[in-house]
C-alpha cells in the first residue's frame, strides 16, 4: 500500500486535473470516428481516473462523472 500526504491546495489541483481529463474523455466517447479498440483503452483510462477522483472528491461531485455500463447483446 502506498500513501501520499497532500495539502488542501494540492487536492484542489488534483481534482481540477482529473476533472479536466475525464471531461475530455467523455467528449471523445461521443466521437464516432474513434475505433472501438481505442475506445476500450479510453474506457480503461477513464475507470482509473474516476477511481482516483472518487478517493479525493465528495460523493456529490462524483455523481456527475459516473458512467452507465452498456450492455452488449449478441
Amino acid at each position: 500500500m502506498l500513501g501520499m500526504i497532500v495539502n488542501f491546495k494540492e487536492v484542489q489541483e488534483l481534482e481540477y486535473l482529473l476533472k479536466r481529463e475525464m471531461d475530455e474523455l467523455l467528449y471523445d466517447f461521443e466521437d464516432s470516428r474513434i475505433d472501438a479498440v481505442v475506445k476500450r483503452a479510453m474506457e480503461e483510462r477513464y475507470d482509473m481516473l474516476f477511481n482516483l477522483y472518487r478517493r479525493i472528491a465528495p460523493p456529490v461531485d462524483c455523481v456527475k462523472y459516473m458512467r452507465q455500463k452498456k450492455k452488449f447483446y449478441p
